[in-house]
């Protein structure tokens, strides 16, 4: 696999030497049958990490982006869900928080048909994984066929859209919902501090937190924000991760979720296609989850979607970078789409500093440019709001995006994530799905060259 780094590319010396490094970061954090996002912080494979991964991977090996989606699914659950982490049996409990004996997955989550041979987390992450597949699909089409790689996954990203759209519907309005802040994968966002404020938090002597042995306390949540994670996961568990019987005290219908749906299911419907199946059953469940984004989570006088909390059934009034990620779904009406770029280009996300995304309100009152999602950019958010702005034709916003992220990731060693305000990168280096979405956006901006 070393060879990757030697295949031929685009001739500016600048593109060469990003790719290299790009390419290098997804060769040193490969872990056998997938790609871990960080050697340090994140020893184990991650859901929407690896649909992310296997985006920049299909432009090296189509065929190692194919393994990064299938190892992943050999860990989804019975009742369809894929789980938000897949542990690596080697790496010791300690490593990492919460551990496989925290979540007890294998018993816990026997009734909700848990794998008995892995252990895996609970809660789930967002659905990115069947526009992975058909992207992967679409790289190396010859490859794909020979190896059946979509007749093998179609079912089981048909399961996984199936307990989203039914077991999780938990407000009946048609949305998918989140019961913990990791769900979203935006975990530290202000737009969950009035939900948690009704969470009681753990106590701290029932956990120890592994970040802070990697992160700067400064960049990472609070012990009382971890303490109120802790808490709703062990709800969960202690109800069987059994999203009826469970209650959660959290519940949130998620702009940025369900927007991944919607793309999700369009490319379930191309997959569908290909295996000889009906696309017409993804087709219109992307129009229904269309029109119940814009219904329930539209809000006109921010210009832009918010998350609705099912407690109490309002919108929460917190501007964050998932209310612009529907841009990414096509059926978006066009007036909503003008006023999305109005908002990305206003003075609560434009950085004109960086070109970056913030992901949460640079007017916000609580905004902080280093602080894990409560105002830092990062590169995966981006990439979906730039893959959008394209989707509805806005090129010239898109590429000053693109531009911004491709600087930053050389610039950062492809950080975690970014200060929005300077470009100074925070978290970990190295980290898997920037190199890998700088590999996406590069190739496709030699193909538009």
């Amino acid at each position: 696999m070393t060879s990757l780094l030697d295949r031929p590319a685009s001739h500016r010396s600048a593109d060469l030497t990003l790719r290299r490094g790009a390419t290098r970061v997804l060769l040193d954090n490969w872990a056998a049958t997938g790609t871990v996002p960080s050697r340090t912080l994140y020893p184990h494979q991650w859901s929407w990490d690896s649909a992310f991964i296997a985006i920049g991977l299909r432009h090296l090996s189509a065929r190692r982006a194919q393994r990064e989606l299938e190892s992943l699914f050999t860990a989804q659950w019975g009742d369809g869900r894929v789980p938000h982490i897949v542990f690596n049996a080697s790496v010791p409990n300690g490593a990492y928080f919460p551990s496989p004996d925290f979540w007890r997955s294998s018993t816990a989550g026997a009734t909700a048909g848990a794998p008995t041979l892995r252990e895996t987390s609970g809660i789930i992450q967002p659905p990115v994984h069947a526009l992975a597949a058909w992207l992967t699909h679409e790289a190396d089409t010859e490859e794909s066929r020979r190896r059946d790689f979509l007749p093998r996954l179609y079912p089981r990203l048909v399961a996984w859209h199936n307990y989203l759209s039914d077991s999780r519907d938990l407000g009946g309005g048609g949305l998918a919902a989140i019961v913990h802040p990791w769900e979203p994968g935006m975990d530290n966002s202000p737009c969950w501090d009035a939900p948690l404020a009704r969470v009681t938090p753990a106590a701290p002597a029932t956990f120890r937190r592994a970040d802070l042995d990697h992160g700067h306390p400064a960049d990472r949540p609070t012990d009382l924000d971890y303490g109120r994670y802790v808490q709703l996961a062990v709800e969960y568990r202690d109800a069987g991760y059994d999203d009826r019987a469970a209650r959660p005290s959290f519940a949130l219908e998620d702009p940025c979720v369900n927007a991944l749906l919607i793309a999700s299911e369009l490319a379930l419907a191309k997959i569908a296609t290909q295996v000889g199946e009906g696309a017409t059953v993804h087709t219109q469940r992307a129009d229904r989850l269309t029109d119940a984004l814009v219904s329930r989570l539209w809000d006109d006088e921010a210009g832009m979607f918010l998350a609705r909390d099912l407690t109490s059934d309002t919108l929460i009034r917190e501007r964050s970078v998932a209310g612009l990620v529907p841009l990414i779904a096509p059926g978006l009406p066009a007036e909503l789409v003008d006023r999305l770029v109005s908002t990305l280009d206003g003075p609560h996300f434009r950085a004109d500093a960086t070109d970056l995304v913030p992901s949460y309100d640079l007017a916000g009152p609580v905004f902080d440019p280093t602080r894990y999602w409560r105002g830092p950019a990062w590169f995966n958010t981006a990439w979906l709001v730039e893959r959008g702005l394209r989707t509805h034709g806005r090129h010239t916003h898109a590429d000053r995006i693109r531009s911004a992220l491709l600087r930053t990731a050389g610039a950062t060693q492809f950080a975690e994530y970014v200060d929005p305000t300077t470009g100074e990168g925070r978290g970990a280096r190295a980290f898997s799905w920037t190199a890998a979405l700088t590999l996406d956006l590069l190739t496709t901006q030699e193909a538009h060259r």
